[in-house]
């Protein structure tokens, strides 16, 4: 009859090391996973920051803007959008200004008032009336990628009255979100309007 060989003197079988590189593949994974995200944001978004008063008082200087490059992939703009825009006489400075016009339109400014095809405009978010010096009668027609832009602060803002529509190439996207400073954070659709501020 044999006798049970002491459990300490049996040879330990082998342990293969498989935990550390299941965690290396998974962290690897993960920051695969992460660089993934962070470029279809990228791809899908963009940050701006406001300089300037041209939008004043529904933006100020040094808050950042989140901005939606797919919004225009699925629709048009619209009126009352608020865009970010390459400035068509140097497309390395981003300007923000609110569509008023839109492709086939016209656009007309008498009186100080703005006119779409004949009619007046409601503009519950402008800062202040514009003044006869800045807002001299003039009329633009818009061609069928044109869009007619101002600032919501129209006495201190350079906009479509001095470098005329812009063409839809030029549009990066519909500003969609303010972040920052943390006590101005919200949404933006048709900021300025009463009955959705």
């Amino acid at each position: 009859m044999l006798s049970p060989v002491p459990a300490h003197t049996l040879p330990r079988p082998r342990l293969q090391n498989r935990g550390g590189t299941r965690a290396l593949r998974e962290i690897l994974e993960t920051l695969a996973l992460i660089a993934v995200i962070y470029a279809l944001v990228n791809l899908a978004t963009a940050r701006f920051v406001v300089e300037g008063r041209s939008m004043q008082p529904n933006f100020t200087d040094d808050q950042f803007l989140i901005v939606s490059r797919v919004n225009y992939m699925f629709g048009q703009p619209e009126r009352g959008d608020i865009i970010v825009f390459h400035y068509p006489r140097n497309v390395e400075q981003d300007y923000i200004k609110r569509v008023i016009g839109l492709p086939g339109e016209t656009v007309e400014l008498r009186g100080q008032q703005i006119y779409i095809n004949g009619e007046p405009l409601d503009e519950p978010y402008i800062n202040e009336p514009c003044e006869a010096r800045l807002c001299g009668d003039e009329s633009w027609v818009l061609g069928a990628d044109e869009y007619f832009v101002m600032g919501d602060n129209r006495n201190h803002s350079q906009d479509s009255r001095v470098f005329g529509p812009v063409s839809e190439q030029f549009i990066v996207g519909e500003a969609l979100l303010r972040y920052w400073p943390p006590e101005d954070w919200g949404l933006l659709t048709h900021l300025g309007y009463s009955s959705q501020e």
